[in-house]
């Protein structure tokens, strides 16, 4: 137990056509064979029309996602239940099933991570209080589709919905104003949410990732025409094929040397603003149990020193990374901002513990096809 106040904030957004069959997408659950606690739903917003929408301004002007969770240390205790609950699993990175990747002494920051662009739900889109991003990666999949971030940058459990105008531009980083931000490898339109039932259906932040389904990237060259925005597109093809995959690993030990990458740009509880959201950051360091909160239904946790702030929020710890390959195992998504001693300011992040439930919406996800022909 700890003497003075122990808090937690969710750094979310921190702790988002041409050649392609872009047509409307259903609200529908899509339609693939998957366990029962997987929830699969596709995007309500067209996919050309999510990209449309993120303008350079807008983008310019998202902001980072804060559910600003906080409790004492009253009722926490140890955790305990994040163990394994079967046999450990490994599924290699993309670009590493037959290879080995050459060490570096440099920590190359990794392609497959980028920012995520949504709006929340049922709320006027034009209006800017409601345009927030969160941190993401890509990781290995059949169809090289696919997009690991947090439950709670793509579902909002107030509303029970999913998020609207959601895309992810990996390895994005921001310019000179008015708005020089790079999209290097193009703009991923979500096709389908998946995420467990137990954070949609009880809030359960051991749930607290996502895998999203994206369709093929586009290249989008803005110009300004006065005070409207023109726009050409071009197809790049597929998320994997550009900037290739994290690999995904389950039931590890709670003891490992991890990265984490994200976009951090909140505050801190005291109010100071260390980052500013324009470009990728990175902690290193060792997990461990975290404590448990009856509060947020959060027993199974891992986390390390970090002090990330909102913002990254959905931002890959990679285990066993390789700074020349730029890949490793993707073993946690960055949820809770934890600050321990009470000083009001952040200094650990943790995620879910990667168990089998962790694996069964992977696999889900992982096995599903967007639909384009390349």
């Amino acid at each position: 137990m700890y003497s003075r106040a122990r808090r937690i904030a969710i750094p979310l957004s921190g702790l988002v056509a041409i050649g392609l069959a872009l047509g409307t997408i259903s609200g529908t659950a899509a339609s693939a064979t998957a366990s029962p606690d997987v929830v699969s739903k596709n995007a309500a917003t067209p996919a050309e029309q999510a990209i449309q929408f993120w303008t350079p301004d807008r983008i310019a002007q998202a902001t980072d996602y804060d559910d600003g969770l906080d409790m004492s240390t009253k009722g926490v205790k140890k955790a305990t239940n994040d163990t394994p609950d079967g046999p450990a699993g490994l599924v290699p990175p993309i670009g590493g099933e037959k290879t080995k990747a050459k060490k570096s002494k440099h920590v190359n920051l990794p392609n497959t991570v980028g920012r995520v662009f949504f709006t929340l739900p049922r709320t006027d889109p034009r209006e800017r209080r409601n345009w927030r991003y969160c941190s993401a990666s890509s990781v290995q999949s059949k169809y090289r589709n696919l997009v690991a971030t947090s439950a709670h940058c793509v579902y909002d459990t107030k509303k029970n919905t999913f998020y609207d105008n959601w895309i992810f531009i990996p390895s994005y980083w921001d310019g000179d104003k008015p708005w020089t931000g790079k999209a290097p490898y193009g703009i991923y339109a979500a096709k389908t949410f998946n995420a467990h039932d137990d954070f949609v259906v009880k809030e359960d932040y051991d749930f607290d990732y996502a895998f999203v389904n994206v369709y093929n990237g586009i290249k989008v060259d803005w110009k300004k025409d006065h005070r409207d925005w023109r726009w050409t597109v071009k197809n790049v093809g597929r998320l994997g094929d550009n900037v290739g995959g994290q690999g995904f690993a389950w039931n590890r030990s709670t003891k490992l040397n991890v990265f984490s990458f994200g976009y951090p740009a909140g505050e801190h509880p005291d109010g100071d603003r260390p980052y500013t959201g324009r470009t990728m950051k990175f902690c290193y360091g060792k997990t461990k149990s975290m404590p448990e909160s009856a509060k947020y239904n959060l027993q199974e946790h891992i986390g390390f020193k970090c002090s990330f702030t909102a913002g990254a929020s959905g931002g890959p710890f990679i285990w066993n990374y390789k700074s020349a390959s730029r890949t490793g195992y993707l073993v946690g998504v960055n949820s809770v901002a934890w600050d321990t001693d009470g000083n009001d300011r952040f200094d650990h992040i943790s995620s879910p513990y990667f168990n089998g439930d962790t694996y069964k919406v992977y696999k889900a996800a992982a096995n599903r096809w967007t639909g384009n022909k390349r």
